[in-house]
């Protein structure tokens, strides 16, 4: 706690003198957090970013998530590789907290998530989450994040915060644009610096705003992206060929490529498509609607697997192989509605669909129990999440004396059906052969039809929301919502915040909470299990993951999921003096009931309780659980500035900074495995220090005719990769780092503009983790970066644009 307040007075300071290197955003009008129109960035009860489309559009980000990380402070999108399926579906994290505690809105609506759940050792290990990468950044109009516990305003998910994502609205005009780049970067490996110019990106992206009737708008957007795999792996000193049967070495020896692996970003290729319109049919009711559509297909490497690993076989790979694990992703929503005024109340009635499909393929691999016979590529079988939403909502102003502005009043209810599905693969991708061998394709066995399920559930709430400027300095906020979960029950939550303004240029604010996350359907029921036959004869036996509720958990002490609660306390001040605005808030949220996923179980002890339960055949299980109990506290500090030059153009300044720290203050324990560890000490570190402690993002703008520049410098505080040992010698700590990114651009001709820039102009990497003697080795030196790193591990990313807008 020390270390945070000094950290706090520091940043304070920090920003205070950075007053002269910011920009004004007084009159932007925020819709997320309030229901009352009208309310600023700045007047609202909690803090409220709003990213605006050019600051996601003047970079050679490519991925929606990746920029939003490097436009707020308390957002985090780190790069893991080899991680299954989250080398496709990143997970990304607001205030440290979990992928799945943000919830996800677009256009004010509830998004649907993704399907994957995240079962690798990186951030965000057993979540389920919205992929923000499904929305191309040719679509969005702004992006507005709350960051507050905001559950009992919009319900399950919204502990950190909301992130709404608002579609560009647009009835004449558009813009085509196209990006290219690639890393041109010097690796700094401890056995050798190596040169690359790899990842290569291509994005060509534009919207269009068409009139619909008289005074409708119809806006269509699509985005197309193809990004080559990055490779930071070192080389692979191992032995690779069996010897010969003098016991001498394999001549190939001398000539095989020992960078045999991939390790990196994963290759991606993804087509885009959004419209959104709105058609006003009276004076007084308006219809609307949005859709999208993404296919996006990946392929990310696995372990090398060498010619003489028993997992080979010599005939079909007679140097070894690289095996990859091939995803294609399909997600569509779409949303309909209508909303007008009737007897004084402004209504909005709406239904959406999403739907996210992940398919799963091997290619380059093989099943080792099937021999030469076995195929080279696998279909391992989909996952698939849909959701349906009905939403009702009414809001009205009253005049009532003694207050000093009008009293909002806005209530509704939300209807959500959700479903969740995993569908096999082909028998060639889980089945084993010679039961001598390791069955199923290598890198990623396929899902067996006993993993099959389709499970769904329903839920219902209701909310209340009360808002009112009680004296010409006073506003006071106050909601409540219940809701009921046709698997988990009912759950109940409130929020009152306040604004008091001290003078013109200054006011206090501050919000109390409780908020809860309902467990998701993929945590409930994700199943995933392998054969393998052990003992002589050979007996099949089952190891994997099973569902919280199923017979296997409950021998070993699970149960069926309960929500996640949270206390949430947040204080602040707001401060504005012409083009300057100063924003700090401090926050406290503690989490009950946190659900994780359990180390694996296995050992004498477990066999012997799930034999007594009557299940044979399983040696080894693991499952999601709750149990972890959390404490976070942090610090947000946001200074804008905008100054305007005769001589020297416009200039727009942005200090942001957050400080945020976690502990676990209780692990979960079972009654029927005492002494066995669920919850091991590298998932509590993993949620304590596996994020930057701090972060600071310090931007410019600047435009002057027809030219244009932006300058940013990102530092990410330290971060910790923890490793397995019980007293943290196996941990790997990263050094703070700062990233620079530039930008240049000029206006040729009337509508045509041309950029080129440097995202990681000084080409930084993280710590080098054979650089720590504790983990020098043989795989650190093929792996030199860690998966943890903030700012990922590619290096620098050099790009050029076009972009016409009429």
């Amino acid at each position: 706690m020390k270390k945070l307040l000094g950290a706090v007075s520091l940043a304070a300071l920090t920003a205070a003198t950075a007053y002269a290197q910011s920009a004004d955003n007084d009159d932007i009008i925020v819709v997320v957090g309030t229901r009352s129109e009208g309310r600023t960035a700045l007047q609202t009860t909690a803090p409220v970013d709003v990213v605006d489309v050019s600051a996601l559009e003047n970079t050679g980000i490519t991925e929606l998530n990746a920029a939003l990380a490097y436009s707020l402070p308390s957002f985090n999108f780190p790069s893991p590789s080899i991680t299954d399926g989250t080398d496709h579906v990143r997970p990304a994290t607001l205030r440290g907290l979990g992928p799945d505690q943000t919830l996800v809105l677009v256009n004010s609506r509830r998004r649907h998530s993704s399907a994957l759940v995240n079962l690798g050792g990186s951030v965000g290990r057993g979540s389920a989450a919205v992929d923000l990468n499904t929305i191309p950044t040719s679509a969005v109009g702004s992006v507005q994040v709350l960051r507050d516990g905001a559950s009992a305003q919009y319900g399950s998910d919204a502990i950190a915060g909301v992130i709404d994502v608002q579609l560009r609205e647009a009835s004449e005009g558009g813009q085509v644009s196209a990006t290219y780049g690639q890393y041109a970067t010097d690796i700094p490996l401890t056995t050798g610096e190596r040169s690359a110019s790899d990842g290569d990106t291509l994005n060509v992206s534009g919207w269009v705003g068409l009139p619909l009737g008289r005074d409708g708008f119809l806006t269509l957007s699509a985005e197309y992206l193809d990004r080559e795999p990055t490779n930071r792996a070192g080389p692979d000193p191992r032995q690779q060929y069996p010897s010969l049967p003098g016991g001498g070495l394999d001549p190939r020896e001398l000539t095989f490529d020992r960078i045999n692996h991939r390790f990196g970003l994963a290759e991606a290729e993804a087509f885009s498509f959004f419209a959104n319109a709105g058609l006003p049919i009276n004076a007084t009711t308006e219809l609307y609607g949005w859709a999208g559509y993404q296919s996006r297909e990946g392929e990310a490497a696995g372990f090398y697997r060498r010619a003489q690993d028993s997992r080979n076989v010599l005939a079909i790979y007679p140097d070894g192989f690289l095996p990859m694990i091939t995803t294609d992703i399909e997600d569509f929503s779409a949303v309909g509605g209508a909303r007008g005024v009737v007897g004084g109340w402004d209504w909005d009635a709406s239904l959406g669909y999403g739907r996210n499909e992940l398919g799963y393929g091997v290619e380059n691999s093989l099943n080792t129990s099937l021999g030469a016979s076995s195929p080279t590529s696998f279909d391992a079988g989909s996952l698939i999440y849909d959701q349906i939403t009905a939403n009702l909502d009414f809001v009205r102003s009253y005049d009532l004396d003694g207050l000093a502005g009008p009293l909002s009043v806005a209530f509704g209810a939300e209807y959500r059906l959700e479903g969740y599905e995993i569908k096999a693969g082909e028998e060639a991708s889980y089945i084993t052969g010679d039961p001598t061998l390791p069955g199923g394709s290598q890198v990623f066995p396929g899902f067996q039809p006993s993993n099959e399920i389709d499970e769904d559930r329903d839920s219902f709430g209701v909310y209340l929301d009360l808002e009112a400027d009680v004296t010409d300095r006073l506003l006071l906020t106050g909601a409540v919502r219940a809701e009921s979960y046709s698997d988990f029950g009912e759950t109940v939550t409130g929020r009152v915040s306040a604004r008091y303004e001290l003078t013109p240029s200054l006011a206090l604010r501050g919000a109390i909470s409780n908020g809860f996350r309902a467990p998701s359907l993929q945590q409930a029921y994700f199943t995933s299990t392998s054969t393998v036959f052990t003992g002589t004869p050979p007996t099949p036996v089952e190891v994997g993951t099973f569902p919280a509720d199923s017979p296997v958990a409950a021998a070993l002490g699970g149960e069926a999921l309960d929500a996640e609660e949270s206390m949430n306390y947040s204080g602040g001040a707001v401060f504005t003096q012409g083009a300057f605005s100063l924003t700090v808030d401090a926050y406290a949220i503690d989490i009950d009931n946190r659900i994780v996923l359990s180390e694996n179980l296995s050992g004498a002890t477990v066999e012997n309780l799930l034999q007594t339960a009557g299940i044979n055949g399983v040696t080894s299980a693991r499952f999601f659980i709750n149990g972890v109990e959390t404490e976070t506290r942090g610090i947000d500090i946001v200074a804008t500035y905008g100054v305007g030059t005769e001589r020297y153009g416009d200039f727009d300044f942005t200090l942001g900074y957050n400080r945020n720290e976690t502990e676990v203050t209780q692990a979960p324990s079972s009654e029927v495995l005492p002494g066995v560890t669920l919850f091991a000490r590298r998932e509590i570190a993993r949620f304590e220090e596996g994020q930057p402690d701090d972060k600071l993002i310090a931007s410019m703008t600047w435009s002057r005719g027809a030219f244009g520049g932006v300058l940013r410098a990102t530092r990410f505080g330290e971060t910790v990769d923890p490793g397995s040992a019980a007293d943290g010698s196996g941990d790997e700590v990263l050094d703070a780092k700062t990233i620079v990114d530039a930008e240049f651009s000029a206006d040729v001709v009337e509508g045509l503009t041309v950029s080129f820039g440097a995202n990681n102009l000084f080409d930084e990497y993280p710590d080098a983790t054979s650089e720590d003697p504790n983990l020098a080795g043989t795989f650190s030196d093929i792996f030199p970066f860690s998966g943890f790193s903030p700012f990922g591990f590619s290096g620098r990313y050099v790009y050029g644009r076009i972009r016409y807008t009429w």
